[in-house]
């Protein structure tokens, strides 16, 4: 993994900065040494204290650039969970936008190569790879996935397929092709209608144990009162499916 951003934390403040850094605060100008690591402590010019953290995954999710809405942590981790994705694996991703999801697969140890059509937003997932540590393992590619379907499918198969696109039924129709024996599908959107045309193509390619599950997830409020899920917010997110591939 290559040199991470780390998290500077004052009580309810933490900043998210790089070796070498400087940045201007209320509380003081902070100067990130060049051999920073987790666990030091960073003074500002103003006597201020700043603990030095290792930067974590949901951290990634709080603190990278954004250029859209991200992919919750509830979903990363059901992608995570499902996919097994872990040291060794390659995986082709598409949709990276802010590039969550690529940076997970990427500190769990496998090599991704990611495709966002967007060149701005694919430029912005680049930055966001090296913040997170990962540039050596993802490969954010500028394009449309479904455009390199033919030269990916002639080149080394792929342990897992992980995709967030509205095009993400006519890739799962060669994913076949794209994928080893064995290998995972996951498919996420926030629609009904793109999730059942990724189901019903995934079982038409041949896939086995495609299931397709809703991510809701409420918090819990405890007061003197009692103990009830909050009234409070959505607890939907999206739509997943996943399969195996033959």
């Amino acid at each position: 993994m290559t040199d991470a951003a780390y998290l500077l934390v004052h009580e309810d403040r933490e900043y998210l900065l790089e070796p070498g850094e400087e940045f201007g605060t209320d509380l003081g100008v902070i100067e990130v040494p060049e051999d920073v690591a987790a666990g030091d402590e960073v003074e500002t010019h103003l006597g201020t204290v700043f603990e030095v953290r290792a930067l974590r995954g949901p951290d990634l999710f709080n603190h990278l650039e954004r250029t859209g809405a991200p992919m919750m942590p509830r979903d990363v981790g059901l992608v995570m969970g499902h996919t097994g994705a872990s040291g060794g694996d390659r995986v082709l991703d598409a949709g990276t936008g802010t590039g969550i999801l690529a940076a997970y697969l990427g500190r769990a140890g496998a090599d991704v190569t990611t495709y966002e059509v967007d060149a701005e937003f694919a430029e912005v997932a680049r930055d966001n790879m090296r913040t997170a540590g990962v540039a050596d393992r993802v490969e954010v590619r500028t394009g449309d996935l479904t455009d390199e379907l033919d030269a990916l499918a002639d080149g080394e198969p792929f342990d897992a397929l992980t995709l967030d696109t509205g095009d993400a039924p006519a890739v799962v129709e060669r994913a076949d092709d794209l994928l080893a024996p064995g290998g995972r599908l996951a498919v996420y959107s926030p629609f009904v209608e793109g999730t059942r045309e990724a189901a019903l193509a995934a079982r038409e390619a041949g896939f086995d144990e495609v299931e397709t599950l809703e991510t809701i997830q409420r918090e819990m409020d405890f007061s003197d009162r009692g103990s009830r899920p909050s009234t409070a917010g959505v607890g939907h997110t999206g739509y997943l499916v996943f399969g195996r591939a033959p």
